[in-house]
């Protein structure tokens, strides 16, 4: 059995996925100089750019109309960068540096 055949997306979904992309830079950009904000900047920053990583997966990598096993390879690699990020700012956060 075949599957129907997707089309891809014309230029206007691309200056919209552009748009939200900057939209989200701002946020992150916005959210690192909002001194309220320290409590829960990383997890904040760490959801805007998942959010950006999955986009720019989905509509510039093309992964929205390919096979789900494509898209969970990348989200498979999300997750252990995030989890490597998070485990480094943790341990550096519990070890600083002696100056």
């Amino acid at each position: 059995m075949s599957q129907p055949e997707r089309t891809h997306p014309g230029t206007a979904t691309y200056l919209i996925v552009a748009a939200f992309l900057a939209v989200l830079t701002g946020m992150e950009i916005t959210v690192f100089y909002v001194r309220a904000l320290r409590p829960v900047l990383l997890p904040v920053l760490l959801l805007l750019s998942a959010t950006k990583f999955a986009l720019v997966l989905m509509f510039y990598m093309h992964l929205k109309f390919d096979r789900w096993t494509y898209s969970a390879v990348f989200i498979c690699q999300l997750f252990f960068a995030s989890a490597v990020v998070v485990s480094l700012i943790a341990l550096f956060a519990a070890f600083p540096a002696a100056s």
